[in-house]
C-alpha cells in the first residue's frame, strides 16, 4: 500500500473537500447536483473529466464528486478520498437495477448490505468476504430524512456486479443470490464502496434510485437518469445535516 504521497486521480488542492462527500457514479451527475442544490458552489477537481464540487447546504459544508463506473473507478476514488483528504463519510447516490417486484421505478433503495461475486477485495488485500456493509449510523439518517419528506424507500440487501445489469442475463444471476439475504436492487460500486471505507474505518451508505426493472415496461431516458433523480438527492443532502 502507498504511504504518504499524493493522489493520482483527484486535483482538488488540500482542504478543498468536505468531510462529507456524496457520490454519483456520473460526473455530470455531479455538476447538476452542485448547480441546483448546493450554495458557495467552486469546482475542486477535474482530472481526467472526473468532476469535483464543493459547497454548503443549509449550511453544512458538504462535496460531490464523481465515482465513475464499476468497483475500480469507486475504489480508486473513495481510496484517495479517505487517503489523501481525510474524508470521513460517503454516501454513494446512484441508479440501480431491480431484482425484486416489489420494487417500481423510479423508486429508491436504501442498502443495508452488498453482496458480491467479485474478486474486489481479494486482489485488495486476499478478503474472501462476498458481503459488506454499510454504516448503521448513515442508514438511520437516511431513513430519517425519507421519512421526513414522504418519500418511498425500500430497503434491503442489494448486488454488486461486474456487468451492467440489463446486459446480464437476469434468469440465471436470480438462481446464484443467497437466498439468506434480501436482495432487491443491483449495481456496479457499493461493495467496494463498503470495502474501502471499512478499510480505512470510515463511515459510507448507499442510496439508489432504481431505473431499470425486468418487471416493468417502463423505460427511462438518458436525461431522466440523469435528471430525474432529486428525490434521491435530498434524501442524501437532508441526511448530511442530521
Amino acid at each position: 500500500m502507498i504511504e504518504g504521497g499524493s493522489p493520482i486521480h483527484i486535483n482538488a488542492k488540500e482542504g478543498e473537500i468536505a468531510p462529507i462527500v456524496l457520490m454519483p457514479g456520473d460526473p455530470l451527475r455531479a455538476k447538476y447536483i452542485a448547480d441546483n442544490f448546493l450554495n458557495n458552489v467552486k469546482e475542486v477537481c477535474n482530472l481526467r473529466n472526473m468532476l469535483g464540487f464543493t459547497g454548503t447546504y443549509k449550511g453544512v459544508k458538504v462535496s460531490v464528486v464523481g465515482s465513475g463506473m464499476g468497483m475500480p473507478s469507486m475504489g480508486i476514488y473513495s481510496w484517495e478520498l479517505f487517503k489523501y483528504y481525510n474524508v470521513q463519510k460517503i454516501i454513494r447516490i446512484g441508479t440501480c437495477g431491480v431484482v425484486s417486484p416489489e420494487v417500481k421505478i423510479p423508486e429508491l433503495i436504501l442498502a443495508t448490505s452488498a453482496y458480491s461475486e467479485s474478486n474486489f477485495a481479494y486482489t485488495y488485500n486476499e478478503c474472501n468476504e462476498r458481503i459488506m456493509y454499510p454504516s448503521k449510523e448513515l442508514n438511520d439518517k437516511l431513513i430519517s430524512s425519507a421519512n421526513e419528506q414522504g418519500i418511498k424507500m425500500h430497503i434491503g440487501d442489494i448486488t454488486t456486479m461486474d456487468v451492467f445489469g440489463p446486459y446480464a442475463n437476469h434468469d440465471n444471476l436470480l438462481k446464484r443470490l443467497p437466498k439468506d439475504l434480501n436482495i432487491i436492487g443491483e449495481e456496479m460500486e457499493a461493495f467496494a464502496l463498503f470495502f474501502i471505507a471499512r478499510e480505512f474505518k470510515r463511515q459510507a451508505a448507499c442510496v439508489l434510485s432504481a431505473v431499470d426493472s425486468p418487471f416493468s415496461d417502463i423505460i427511462l431516458s438518458s436525461e431522466e437518469r440523469q435528471t430525474g433523480l432529486n428525490d434521491m438527492i435530498k434524501t442524501a443532502l437532508e441526511a448530511i445535516i442530521k
